[in-house]
C-alpha cells in the first residue's frame, strides 16, 4: 500500500563493522602468564576506495566529525483541517513537522528534504549546542526532493560535511546514517547498501532513479539526514523507507537515499534561482521485451534499448516525431504500448534500456539539441531533439518522466 507520510527522516540501522573486535595477547608477569583481552572498535570502512588508501576511520571517530555538521529541522506549516468553521469555510491550523538537514559549506548552506519543509511559513534548524536559528529555504525541487537551506552563519561554528559520490558504490559496502529520528537529536545507525538502481517516486509523481537502498533503519524524523560512507563522506540525503503495512511507520529494514551525485548536479541552480533546471524529454519507456517474450504477430522490438510507450503532447519528444504506443496489450509483465519507437542511442551515447534512457537526459540541460536513433518497425531513423525544462507538475508535463514505465504509485513512504 503506497503512503504519502509527515516529514520523517531516515536513518541507517543494522549490525554492521562498528561493534567491537577481539584481540587476545598474552602478557608475561613474573614466572607466571597471564592473558589480557583488549577491546578496540573496527573500522566502518569497506575497502581501501572508500578511505583513499588511508587508514579506515571507526563509525565512533566519523559520528564525532560529522554529528555537529548535521542539524534538526522544525517547519511552521498552515494546516486545512477537516472541520469547518461556523461560517461554512475549512479551518486552518497551525502544525509542525520535523526531519533532518546537514551543513556543506561555511556560508551556512544546508540540505534536507523537499517534502521536510515543503509549505512552511517558518523553519528553524538546531545545532548540536542547542543553539536554534531561523533558516532561510533559498530553494527546492520536488522532483528530486529536495531543499536548500540557508542560515547565518555568524557565531555558529559550523562543521560543513564533505560531500562523496555513490557512483562507485557498492552492494555490501558500509553506510552510516546521523539524524533526529521520533526527534532523538543526533542518532548514529549503521548498515550497509544493500541494492543500487532503485526507483522511488517523489512528491510530485516524477521518478527518482539510481537509488540506494540500505538495511539501516530509517524512521519518521530522519528524512533529509545524509546517508555516509565508511569514510564518513555523504553519498546519500535519507528519504524513503518501506513499512510494514497496516498503518505502520516504522522502519523494515528497507531506506531509500536520494544519491548525493543528482544534487550535485542542480545544487548551483538551487542555490542561484531557487529551482532546479532539469533537461525534459517527454516520454516514457520500458526496456525492450526479450526474443520471443511477446508473440511475433505483435511485431514488438527487441534488443538493447528504450521502447517509447507514451509521448507527452507538445513535448519535445513529440515535436520531434517520436512515436508511443498506439495498441495496449496486456502481457504476463502488465500492460504494454506496442508500436513505439525503440530509442538505441542519444547524442552518441549508446542506450541499452529504460535507465540509461534516463540517465543521459539528466546529464543535459534544457535548451540542448541531441541526435536521437531509435529502431521503428525495424528501420533505423535519426531524429534531431530540443530539450526543454522539466515541469515541476508530472500531470502537467504529461508523463511521469523520461525513463521506464511509469504511472503507479512506489509502496514507499516519506519517514
Amino acid at each position: 500500500m503506497t503512503k504519502l507520510a509527515t516529514p520523517a527522516v531516515v536513518g541507517v540501522s543494522a549490525v554492521l563493522g562498528a561493534g567491537l573486535a577481539l584481540g587476545a595477547g598474552a602478557l608475561g608477569v613474573g614466572g607466571g602468564g597471564t592473558t589480557t583481552t583488549v577491546l578496540r572498535q573496527a573500522p566502518i570502512a569497506a575497502n581501501a576506495a572508500q578511505t583513499d588508501g588511508e587508514a579506515a576511520p571507526t563509525a565512533r571517530e566519523i559520528y564525532e566529525r560529522d554529528a555537529p555538521g548535521v542539524v534538526l529541522v522544525k517547519a511552521a506549516v498552515r494546516q486545512t483541517s477537516q472541520s469547518t468553521s461556523p461560517f461554512g469555510l475549512p479551518q486552518e491550523q497551525d502544525g509542525n513537522s520535523t526531519g533532518s538537514g546537514f551543513v556543506i559549506d561555511g556560508d551556512g548552506t544546508i540540505l534536507t528534504n523537499e517534502h521536510v519543509v515543503e509549505g512552511a511559513t517558518k523553519v528553524q534548524v538546531t545545532f548540536s549546542n542547542e543553539k536554534t536559528v531561523d533558516a532561510k529555504v533559498v530553494g527546492a525541487d520536488q522532483s528530486n526532493d529536495v531543499a536548500v537551506l540557508k542560515v547565518d552563519p555568524k557565531g555558529l561554528g559550523l562543521k560543513p560535511l564533505q560531500l562523496g559520490s555513490a557512483k562507485d558504490v557498492q552492494v555490501g559496502d558500509p553506510v552510516l546514517a546521523i539524524g533526529n529520528p521520533y526527534g532523538l537529536d543526533r542518532t548514529l545507525t549503521t548498515g550497509v547498501v544493500s541494492a543500487k538502481a532503485r526507483r522511488i517516486q517523489a512528491p510530485n509523481g516524477f521518478p527518482i532513479e539510481n537509488v540506494l537502498q540500505t538495511d539501516a533503519s530509517i524512521n519518521p524524523g530522519n528524512s533529509g539526514g545524509p546517508l555516509l560512507d565508511g569514510a564518513g563522506r555523504v553519498i546519500g540525503i535519507n528519504s524513503q523507507i518501506a513499512t510494514g503495512g497496516s498503518g505502520s511507520t516504522g522502519s523494515v529494514g528497507i531506506g531509500f537515499a536520494m544519491p548525493i551525485d543528482t544534487i550535485k548536479r542542480i545544487l548551483l541552480d538551487l542555490k542561484k534561482t531557487g529551482r532546479a533546471n532539469i533537461a525534459y524529454l517527454g516520454v516514457s519507456t520500458t526496456d525492450a521485451p526479450e526474443e520471443g517474450a511477446l508473440p511475433a504477430e505483435l511485431n514488438a522490438p527487441t534488443g538493447k534499448g528504450a521502447w517509447v510507450q507514451t509521448v507527452a503532447p507538445g513535448s519535445p519528444a513529440a515535436k520531434a516525431g517520436i512515436r508511443g504506443g498506439r495498441v495496449t496489450v496486456n502481457t504476463t509483465q502488465g500492460p504494454v504500448q506496442i508500436g513505439g519507437d525503440l530509442i538505441t542511442k542519444i547524442a552518441d551515447r549508446a542506450i541499452e534500456d529504460a535507465d540509461d534512457l534516463t540517465a543521459v537526459v539528466a546529464e543535459r540541460k534544457p535548451g540542448d539539441r541531441i541526435e536521437v536513433e531509435l529502431r521503428r518497425n525495424g528501420e533505423p531513423e535519426t531524429v534531431t531533439v530540443t530539450l526543454t525544462r522539466r515541469s515541476d507538475d508530472a500531470n502537467a508535463a504529461g508523463s511521469t518522466g523520461d525513463g521506464q514505465g511509469g504511472g503507479s504509485a512506489d509502496p514507499f513512504t516519506t519517514p
